[in-house]
């Protein structure tokens, strides 16, 4: 199956669930300012976002008062901009920095900084999209039921020989079926990627190649910016979307990077977010 490139990144889809952790000292800047890329949020700007970050460092007594979050709209762009200097650190998810860490010796996860995150992976639909979204749904709870969910984390996660790319896809397709279109990024590797021959893998596409299956419905895949992922569900150019929202609390409102009209399904998959930095 190849992609049809629609516009240029999504950031994945979570539900997430903080837990905070005093763990030691991250190496302190001359200026005393660590800039931490971040993809972007579309409800919150960047100034809104710090703000949540020293809110978090205050009721949680985190040493976190000394990060500044720079917004990249994908993975590429922070990757050049931690090694020109732009930025300090990256904060991505385990499997992505054990992906990029494997094919290239000057990055390394960084041990020690104060707040982690451990995240839900779930899928977006419109909120007018709710027959859909329930079917998906059932989907991903027989997934979890019946092993299913626990065998393709281990094949295109945690089993993943480093240095190598996850197995390729194959969708079903069901001749006179439904088509649902979803929108993925390509660009979160293992989790998202696009092969060299244009074909998709990772593990949020064996979800999808699953989903279909169990819905007996054709999957059609496009790339989407990550600016755009709202407006590819409300407008209907996608039917799900992979999403990503910041912990939701006292703090951080739920409308923080979750606009009026999208909703969640069930998390299919949690996972640790991870800062990543140049090798000393």
């Amino acid at each position: 199956m190849k992609l049809k490139k629609f516009f240029a990144l999504i950031f994945t889809g979570i539900l997430a669930a903080a837990i905070f952790t005093g763990c030691g000292e991250e190496e302190k800047k001359s200026d005393g300012v660590i800039k931490l890329g971040m993809l972007q949020q579309l409800n919150a700007s960047e100034q809104e976002f710090n703000g949540f970050m020293k809110k978090m460092a205050d009721t949680f007594a985190l040493d976190m008062h000394n990060h500044e979050v720079t917004f990249f709209t994908n993975l590429n762009s922070m990757q050049m901009a931690l090694e020109s200097g732009q930025i300090d650190e990256i904060s991505t998810y385990k499997p992505v920095a054990d992906y990029l860490i494997a094919r290239n010796p000057k990055i390394e996860i960084l041990e020690g900084h104060t707040m982690e995150f451990i995240d839900a992976f779930c899928l977006a639909l419109s909120a007018n999209n709710a027959e859909l979204q329930q079917a998906a749904d059932n989907a991903i709870i027989e997934m979890r039921d019946d092993g299913t969910l626990e065998n393709l984390i281990q094949t295109y996660i945690t089993d993943l020989p480093p240095g190598t790319n996850p197995p390729a896809v194959a969708f079903t397709n069901f001749e006179g079926a439904e088509n649902i279109t979803v929108a993925i990024t390509g660009d979160l590797p293992s989790l998202d990627l696009i092969l060299p021959d244009g074909s998709p893998a990772g593990f949020n596409t064996a979800i999808l190649a699953e989903l279909g299956r169990r819905l007996h419905k054709n999957i059609n895949i496009i790339q989407i910016d990550t600016a755009a992922r709202a407006a590819a569900l409300t407008s209907g150019q996608a039917d799900i979307v992979f999403w990503a929202i910041v912990p939701v609390s006292e703090i951080i409102p739920a409308n923080a990077d979750k606009p009026d009209g999208v909703e969640l399904t069930s998390p299919y998959y949690r996972g640790r977010i991870v800062h990543i930095g140049l090798t000393k």
